[in-house]
C-alpha cells in the first residue's frame, strides 16, 4: 500500500487577486471536506496592494493611481503584491502537532530562507517579526489566514519584482522597512519560472511530503465554479 504524502503543486501564472481569493475559498472548503489534499498555489498577480483584516490603513503613505487596494482576512498590515514576484498560497490541513500557528510561521519563513540558499543569498529571520530579511532588507513577507485548521493566504518572495512600487506603503507596518529581491540581491538573470521548482522543493522539504505532484489548473477552478453552483442551488 502506498503510504507517501504528498503535495499538489498548481502553477496558475498570472491571476487577478480577487479571483485568486475566490479560488483559494473554494479549495479551503474542498479541503475541509476531504475533496482535495494538500495543495500549493504559486503564482504572480497584477500590481495590487492588500491590508489584513486589522491592518492601519495609514500605512498606505502615498497615492497608489490605479493599483487597486483590497482588505482581506489574512494577518499581517499592508503589503503589495505585483509581476516578477512569486505568491504562494498552501491550501493545507493542520492537523496532529501541526496545529500550531507560530510552528506554521516558522515553516513558511524555512521554506524561504531554503529557496534563497539556492541563490546564494545567506537569509534570516528577525526576533519578533514574521518574515524573512536578506541583509538589512526584508525579501520576504508572510500573512496567513486558518479555517477549521486548513491554511490559506501564504507568502510573497520578491524575485525579479519591481520595488518602486513599495514605496507608496510601510512594508508590513514596519516603520523604516526597506525592500530587496532576489535579481536585487546579486542574480540580475534570475527568472520567475526558474524559482517555481525551488520553491516547490523547499515547500515540500519543510512540510515533509514525500513527493510533488501537478495539481492541474482547469480541475481546481472548477472546483470554484462547482461551488457557486452549489450556493445558487442552497439559495
Amino acid at each position: 500500500m502506498d503510504t507517501a504524502v504528498s503535495l499538489g503543486v498548481a502553477r496558475l501564472g498570472m491571476v487577478d487577486y480577487m479571483a485568486a481569493l475566490e479560488l483559494q475559498n473554494a479549495l479551503v472548503a474542498a479541503r475541509i471536506r476531504d475533496a482535495i489534499g494538500d495543495t500549493l498555489l504559486l503564482l504572480e498577480h497584477p500590481h495590487v496592494y492588500t491590508l489584513g483584516r486589522g491592518a492601519d490603513a495609514s500605512y498606505l503613505t502615498k497615492a497608489t493611481g490605479s493599483v487597486a487596494i483590497h482588505r482581506v482576512s489574512r494577518g499581517g498590515q499592508v503589503t503589495y503584491h505585483g509581476p516578477g514576484q512569486i505568491v504562494g498560497y498552501p491550501i493545507v490541513k493542520l492537523a496532529g502537532a501541526r496545529r500550531d500557528v507560530s510552528r506554521y510561521l516558522r515553516k513558511l519563513e524555512q521554506v524561504m530562507i531554503a529557496a534563497l540558499r539556492e541563490y546564494d543569498i545567506e537569509a534570516t529571520r528577525r526576533d519578533g517579526m514574521t518574515g524573512v530579511w536578506a541583509g538589512s532588507r526584508k525579501i520576504a513577507s508572510i500573512g496567513v489566514g486558518i479555517r477549521r485548521w486548513v491554511t490559506m493566504h501564504g507568502f510573497a518572495l520578491n524575485v525579479t519584482t519591481d520595488l518602486r512600487y513599495f514605496d507608496a506603503i510601510v512594508p508590513c507596518g514596519i516603520e523604516g522597512c526597506r525592500m530587496t529581491s532576489i535579481a536585487a540581491f546579486g542574480n540580475p538573470q534570475v527568472t520567475v519560472a526558474e524559482t517555481l521548482a525551488t520553491i516547490e522543493h523547499a515547500f515540500a522539504a519543510a512540510f515533509e511530503y514525500d513527493r510533488i505532484v501537478a495539481a492541474e489548473p482547469h480541475r481546481l477552478w472548477a472546483l470554484l465554479e462547482s461551488t457557486a453552483d452549489r450556493c445558487e442551488a442552497s439559495g
